[in-house]
């Protein structure tokens, strides 16, 4: 839907924005033998991978699907089963789609960038491309490319190869950005065609069912805020004799020091029966005692 897209277009683009705040301020390549490939794939791999992370706890969908269970009035029958199987691959295909937005923006950006390609494989470049003589070692030329993303460490006469090393790293990390923008954006279009080919609706009608769930969420988030709100509002009255927003209040109750020790400390989820919870403290306690106790009548013209 267009708010999917618009999501997933947002997400993007805050992550370009980061990435480049994250290079600005945080990348500078150690140019030393061996340092070089740690540090530049620990700045391209670990933040793609943090994003990917928080883009499946960030999901409802995620925790929605961990935390869902069967009916126990439902029987399981193969149909079911199967059933059961295509959402899950659905579902999780679907999160998984939307996790990977911001990693893989995150890999395009910075490797169309190549400055973190250039600190991880510059000493790996081979002579040919350096122009090494002959009795140089492979450890002193390996050496010697790793400093070449500091411009600063590199001798004068080495100017010129460094330039051509550079350019040609550039070139294979931008190359690889593209096509990584190139793979991604073909397989979201191919499993969009796909998902429409074995789709049991029509055009029409599935844009139909995509509002009347779109609705239905909103209908229910909205019934959810008002049913947990008057449920609480019953509580609340029980152990003050009255809720907020109420006008003409009579009187008041003075809860007693073991009520206020009843409902202080740490609410867990408290299982009552086979069916029912108590979702707080003073859930609990409403649950259990009787709202008796000391009254103070109030003053109608304070």
């Amino acid at each position: 839907g267009k708010e999917v897209v618009i999501a997933n277009a947002i997400i993007a683009i805050l992550t370009i924005g980061g990435q480049q705040l994250f290079s600005f301020f945080t990348f500078s390549c150690p140019c030393h033998v061996g340092q070089n490939l740690i540090y530049g794939l620990a700045f391209l791999g670990v933040p793609a991978l943090i994003l990917l992370i928080v883009g499946y706890a960030l999901n409802n969908q995620t925790w929605r699907l961990i935390m869902g269970k069967s009916s126990h009035f439902e029987r399981e029958t193969s149909s079911n089963w199967l059933l059961k199987c295509k959402l899950l691959c659905f579902v999780l295909c679907s999160i998984t789609g939307r996790a990977l937005v911001a990693p893989v923006t995150w890999l395009a950006v910075t490797l169309i960038n190549g400055s973190y390609y250039i600190c991880a494989v510059s000493e790996y470049v081979p002579a040919h491309y350096y122009g090494a003589a002959p009795n140089v070692s492979a450890a002193e030329r390996s050496r010697t490319l790793a400093t070449f993303p500091c411009g600063q460490l590199v001798p004068p006469e080495l100017a010129r190869a460094r330039d051509e090393v550079i350019l040609l790293l550039r070139y294979q990390s931008q190359v690889a950005g593209w096509l990584l923008i190139a793979v991604v954006v073909i397989t979201v279009f191919l499993s969009y065609c796909l998902a429409s080919c074995f789709s049991p609706l029509s055009f029409l009608h599935f844009r139909y069912w995509n509002s009347y769930v779109h609705n239905e969420q909103e209908l229910f988030d909205e019934a959810t805020e008002q049913h947990s709100r008057l449920y609480a509002m019953q509580n609340v009255r029980k152990f003050f004799g009255f809720v907020p927003g109420s006008e003409n209040v009579k009187e008041i109750r003075i809860p007693s020091l073991r009520e206020w020790q009843a409902i202080s400390g740490l609410a867990f989820l408290k299982r009552v029966d086979k069916e029912h919870y108590d979702y707080s403290l003073l859930h609990d306690w409403a649950l259990k005692e009787r709202a008796s106790g000391k009254y103070l009548r109030i003053d109608e013209d304070p």
